[in-house]
């Protein structure tokens, strides 16, 4: 191990543990253990600092990764280049920009250190992405208002000693991180969206299998979790497509899109997909339910989302063609108007949404359940334990899996009920044994064989399209599913009367005899 002093003059002991085994489980550990705590020591300081506004935390402490990632994948491409002779591919920095690296001005006094991050790292960060003929990423649009928000020197050097001490040479510790910052946001935003769980996200991105092909869209991206998710599984999945120079190209600039209206959401979004290996993902300012639900029809090969759930909307605040699909002011339903819209045919697609999807019955509800059933392919329900977005909300959702047609083609509608996620369904979240989502996923591909002999009994299992149109096309699972009652035998009410009597002829004897005895 080795020790270094602080620029506090604290000494700092590190050590490297040995052996693969030992480094994994470190790193799973890190977001209950080690991780959590230097964030939340991080949180102190910024809150004693005088920023107290959740979402400027996560937005500074941000900034301050991704510069640091980019000095990391500096070092790693430096390192390439030695080892092939060849020149480095794609510099994050510039020669005589060496000053503007991580490694560099986190050795630099304070004073240094902040006028080297105020008034030259962030700046840089802004221009991030340009062109050589100037031209502008998604990434330098979202930056252009982007606030370096740090009051002082001595705040800034604390939480970089902080962050220095976390590994981030993993994309995983990366994805952890977000997802432990995200949950210090301990209510759901004024528009009813709310964080979704990380392994919910992969669950859904492995239902959908996404291909090197596919062109995916989130047009409620947030900070683009569904759109990270899909881009490492087909980094794990589908490793040769990025030895095709096509489907690289496709990949990093034509495959992922997202839209919000939130700003800073959309700055984290934009460095999340960077920071996971992504170059320039189409990332835009968009409320999507108000604007470019018609330039933006039959774009899309594969839909993964969780629309925010705010209740109603004004008509003249909706887009005219979503109005004409469906006449509601109910966000979810517009969405779910809004995705049929954005598919082009055999586009797929699966997206959470609101139990009262389901079963609610006004006209507009039945109308797009119809709508799934008759005129698209619905191809499953999944249902979601109530807990799933505590300590959010305890609203009970569903996932729903469809293909877009504009024919039909529904033929059965597969039902799985989770029951466990893997974690508590209160408030805690904590870790348990129960997880029923690899059993979704397996079941998931064998729905057209073995998942046919499943009883309505069980946790999965088909329905006829013929039955779901007899109930009004009614999606609920509770409105299909067998409950399973065993049959018992119970004695006459006389013979156990009969019993009874005796037991108390016996004791009045046996007391009776006692008394004699006492006398």
């Amino acid at each position: 191990c080795t020790i270094r002093s602080g620029r506090d003059g604290r000494r700092r002991r590190h050590g490297r543990m040995g052996g693969r085994s030992a480094g994994a489980d470190r790193l799973a550990g890190m977001i209950t253990g080690e991780l959590r705590n230097k964030i939340d020591r991080i949180w102190d300081l910024f809150w004693s600092g005088g920023i107290s506004n959740p979402l400027e935390v996560i937005e500074q402490l941000t900034y301050l990764l991704f510069i640091r990632r980019l000095d990391e994948l500096q070092t790693q491409a430096e390192r390439k280049a030695r080892i092939t002779g060849r020149g480095i591919e794609d510099p994050r920095f510039l020669p005589g920009q060496d000053h503007l690296r991580w490694q560099n001005f986190k050795q630099e006094p304070p004073q240094e250190m902040y006028r080297t991050v105020a008034e030259e790292v962030f700046p840089f960060l802004q221009t991030l992405g340009q062109t050589p003929n100037g031209e502008e990423s998604t990434y330098s649009v979202h930056m252009r208002d982007a606030r370096f928000t740090i009051p002082s020197p001595s705040l800034l050097a604390r939480v970089v000693d902080l962050l220095d001490e976390i590994p981030m040479d993993n994309r995983d510790t990366n994805g952890d991180l977000y997802e432990y910052l995200l949950s210090k946001l301990a209510t759901s935003g004024t528009n009813g969206q709310f964080r979704t769980p990380r392994h919910i996200i992969e669950t859904m991105v492995k239902l959908m299998e996404p291909t090197p092909e596919d062109t995916i869209i989130d047009p409620a991206c947030g900070t683009a979790g569904f759109l990270v998710a899909a881009s490492e599984y087909l980094r794990e999945e589908h490793p040769e497509a990025f030895r095709d120079d096509r489907l690289r190209h496709h990949f990093h600039h034509g495959m992922f899109h997202g839209y919000d209206f939130d700003s800073t959401m959309l700055r984290i979004g934009s460095m999340n997909m960077l920071l996971h290996g992504v170059e320039s993902p189409d990332i835009q300012y968009r409320d999507s339910l108000s604007q470019g639900a018609a330039e933006d029809q039959h774009t899309f090969s594969l839909i993964l989302a969780n629309p925010p759930f705010a209740g109603s909307l004004d008509y003249e605040s909706t887009s005219a063609e979503l109005q004409r699909m469906v006449k509601t002011k109910k966000t979810e339903l517009l969405f779910l108007a809004l995705f049929l819209r954005l598919l082009k045919p055999g586009g797929r697609a699966a997206v959470i949404v609101p139990d009262g999807v389901l079963f609610g019955s006004s006209k507009a509800h039945r109308a797009l359940r119809r709508a799934l059933v008759e005129e698209q392919k619905l191809d499953a329900v999944v249902k979601l334990p109530s807990g799933v977005f505590k300590p959010y909300a305890g609203v009970s959702t569903a996932i729903l899996l469809f293909t877009k047609t504009d024919s039909g083609g529904t033929d059965d509608v597969w039902f799985y009920d989770v029951r466990a996620d893997g974690f508590s369904l209160d408030d805690k979240r904590s870790p348990v044994e129960q997880n029923d989502l690899p059993d979704l996923v397996k079941r998931w591909g064998e729905r057209t064989t073995t998942e046919r002999e499943r009883a309505r009994t069980e946790q999965s299992f088909l329905v006829p399209k013929q039955e779901i149109v007899d109930q009004d096309y009614d999606l609920s699972l509770n409105r299909y599913k067998e409950i399973e009652v065993q049959e018992e035998e119970h004695r006459d009410p006389l013979e156990i009367i009969a019993e009874i009597r005796a037991l108390e002829q016996e004791i009045a004897a046996g007391l009776d005899e006692l008394e004699g005895m006492l006398k």
